[in-house]
């Protein structure tokens, strides 16, 4: 009983002593949990996982992944060397036991053949069998495919993929949804950039890139981190459709206003634009073959240099990430599209070949100035700058800034040259041969900035574009110049000009020959590249054409005329046919004389006062021609006042000496009424050359007025003073002289 209740004692103690050990244990934890919380509460919150320190993590795990792999790899060829070593030792101890393996095949060859024989008894029933182990078969496969899983498990498992980089991709893609959300809304203003933390969003997308191309490599997309695969790929994709709108969007609206539209640029063409009725001098001075002023750089300012920075970097990050073919179409896309607008800014509208023929030719006649004027200006201001833009984006890559550049040009100039092209395909008149001109020379011209400014295929392809449009400009311009000829055929009015003045074919032609000569250059140019055209019409040139074109061939000196200048002269040719056809229409031999005067006289002043068409027609023709119009003159004279000059003869006035007054009567009454009758008829005559009206008058006074005034005052005392006198003698001799001074006036005309 001591013994029982000493041990119930002591269990007794051990039970108080383990209860107060419980309390100190407890009363310990709760002044440990109580510290504990004291030191939670002084410890400051952990910052939160930023882009920032992903970065960092991801940087680090990217440099260390050549060493991991490296690892992975290593432990690999140790364990096919192990595997290689079990192997041989399986061999070796196979090798040991071929005697008697060789007895076992023996025997089991024996009977394999015995169960062959069976097998051939026995056939429907092991059919039958092989029906029933064809589900244990399909199991054995999917155990194989599943086998086949966990080893590609196992293999992945080899490659450790840090917690962190879920967090990364998290943190990214929080940081995707901010910029879209900010893409998407109405907050944007002039001169956007992405936020400061930018160049960390870049790095974070080259990360995110080598990232996918390393982990990629090692691990299949079945395994089990397949889906860490995907979820970077969609990311990463997600990153450069954001990148592609974002290049789009600055590209369209942060371009400079002041940009848009330049108007020193544009008062410049306009200054520099051909006027109406007068040509500058300064356009004479760009013949062909002049060297042609250096192109200055284009000082580039549609874009502001933050705006260009952010632009070649979404440039360079969309290359490199495998969108090249997306990039460069959002850019040729979109610069056509402002190109377009510019175009617009200045007034050019894009014109088919269809709406040009149904287009009255005033209107289009108008739109000749402003498609040279915008076509200078792209040509020297827009497309060397546009060159300038391409080479600063994709400074990287010159290969496809000069494929970009090339199909701009090539998009931008198609769309200039169908206005030419579809000019030249109206009806052709000779009015509209300058307009032509002016346009071959603006194709002429400004090739200079094509070949300095673009690269070769570039320029080449451009070259070629133009020269085809200009040689459709070209032939024509020499179908018009030609048409002369018919113009001055087809002139057949049967009604003359009142009073014999310079008729308008006459003014038309020489007119159009001396105005053509400020063009000499040019159509000399024109002639020689597209004069391959052979006028087929029968009725364009006579029948001795051919014999009647060996005359123009050779100048006054003997030497080949151009063919332009051959043109000239047939023109000229066939004006002086046409007019001396047109002078038989007066039936006053006097008037037309007058009328071959006028327009002899016209012509020569014309070809005097052009150098260039005196230069063609030459001395001798000139010569020849002021000969004619001396002729006239005589002819004009012969028939008009030597007729008035026979009333003051003598003849028939004297009888045995004296004079017979009925017969003096006579000749003062019929001269006095040939005169009046000239001098009504003749004022209304018109000689628009106020030199040739000089000469004719006083060549009529020096004649007339020194005869009346001797037959007056030799005869005029045989008649009775008074009222008889003043009955047949109307004028006295300043009276014939103020008379002949009204002449060839045109007063009723």
């Amino acid at each position: 009983m001591f013994f029982f209740s000493l041990t119930d004692t002591s269990a007794n103690n051990d039970e108080e002593k383990e209860g107060m050990a419980a309390a100190d244990d407890q009363t310990e934890k709760l002044e440990e949990t109580g510290e504990n919380v004291e030191q939670m509460e002084l410890e400051p919150t952990p910052p939160p996982y930023t882009l920032e320190a992903a970065s960092q993590d991801i940087e680090l795990f990217l440099s260390n992944f050549a060493s991991i792999v490296k690892e992975k790899e290593e432990a690999e060829k140790k364990a096919e060397a192990e595997a290689e070593e079990k192997k041989e030792a399986e061999e070796t101890k196979v090798a040991e036991v071929e005697p008697e393996q060789a007895e076992k095949e023996a025997e089991m060859k024996e009977n394999e053949l015995d169960k062959q024989a069976e097998m051939k008894e026995d056939e429907p029933d092991k059919e039958a069998e092989n029906k029933e182990d064809e589900p244990d078969k399909e199991a054995e496969k999917k155990e194989d495919k599943l086998e086949k899983e966990n080893e590609a498990e196992v293999e992945d498992e080899g490659l450790e993929i840090p917690d962190f980089i879920e967090k990364y991709l998290d943190v990214f893609e929080e940081k995707l949804s901010i910029l879209e959300s900010l893409a998407s809304s109405d907050t944007r203003v002039k001169g956007y950039q992405l936020p400061d933390d930018d160049p960390l969003f870049f790095k974070a997308i080259a990360q995110m890139r080598e990232l996918y191309k390393d982990l990629s490599a090692h691990i299949k997309p079945e395994s089990k981190q397949g889906p860490l695969i995907n979820r970077i790929s969609s990311i990463r994709y997600r990153a450069m459709c954001y990148l592609e709108e974002e290049f789009r969007c600055i590209l369209e609206e942060f371009r400079n206003e002041e940009t848009e539209q330049k108007p020193e640029v544009v008062q410049e063409a306009e200054e520099e634009a051909p006027k109406e009725d007068e040509k500058e001098d300064a356009e004479q001075s760009n013949e062909p073959g002049e060297d042609q002023p250096a192109v200055e750089e284009p000082k580039f300012e549609e874009y502001s240099e933050k705006v260009l920075a952010n632009i070649s970097k979404i440039t360079l990050e969309l290359i490199t990430g495998g969108h090249e073919l997306e990039c460069c179409e959002i850019y040729m896309v979109t610069r056509r599209y402002v190109l377009g607008e510019t175009l617009k800014n200045l007034g050019y509208e894009k014109i088919s070949i269809d709406e040009a023929q149904k287009t009255p030719w005033e209107s289009l006649e108008g739109d000749i100035p402003l498609w040279i004027r915008t076509f200078k200006q792209c040509a020297n201001v827009h497309l060397p700058a546009e060159r300038k833009l391409v080479q600063i984006i994709f400074s990287d890559y010159p290969s496809l800034s000069d494929s970009i550049i090339t199909n701009l040009a090539r998009c931008l100039f198609l769309q200039f040259l169908s206005f030419p092209e579809a000019v030249s395909f109206c009806k052709l008149t000779p009015e509209k041969l300058f307009k032509f001109l002016d346009m071959y020379e603006a194709l002429r011209d400004n090739l200079s900035p094509i070949d300095s400014v673009f690269p070769g295929k570039c320029a080449k392809e451009l070259r070629t574009e133009i020269t085809s449009c200009r040689c459709r400009i070209g032939e024509a311009t020499i179908c018009i110049f030609c048409d002369l000829e018919n113009a001055i055929k087809s002139d057949t009015g049967k009604t003359p000009v009142a009073g014999g003045a310079v008729h308008p074919l006459t003014r038309y032609i020489m007119n159009y020959l001396k105005y053509a000569c400020e063009y000499k250059d040019t159509i000399e140019q024109v002639f020689k590249d597209h004069s391959k055209i052979e006028r087929a019409d029968s009725t364009s040139r006579p029948r001795n054409y051919i014999s009647r074109s060996e005359k123009y061939k050779k100048n006054d000196a003997g030497e080949d005329r151009s063919p332009f200048q051959e043109q000239l002269m047939r023109i000229v040719d066939l004006l002086e046919q046409a007019i001396d056809a047109k002078s038989t229409l007066y039936k006053d031999v006097s008037l037309s004389s007058i009328f071959m005067m006028n327009n002899g006289r016209y012509m020569l002043q014309k070809i005097k006062g052009t150098p260039e068409l005196y230069e063609v027609v030459g001395d001798n023709w000139c010569r020849n021609r002021s000969f004619d119009v001396r002729n006239y003159h005589k002819s004009y004279q012969r028939e008009t006042w030597t007729k008035l000059l026979g009333c003051l003869s003598n003849q028939g006035l004297t009888v045995r000496g004296k004079v017979v007054k009925p017969v003096l009567k006579d000749k003062f009454k019929n001269f006095n009424l040939m005169f009046e009758e000239i001098h009504r008829t003749q004022s209304t005559w018109v000689v628009y050359d106020k030199q040739l009206q000089s000469e004719l008058r006083v060549s009529i006074a020096s004649v007339v007025i020194p005869a009346y005034r001797s037959f007056l005052g030799r005869y005029s005392g045989y008649l009775d003073p008074g009222r008889q006198a003043e009955k047949y003698i109307k004028f006295q001799p300043e009276d014939i002289e103020t008379y002949i001074d009204e002449l060839f006036d045109g007063r009723k005309n």
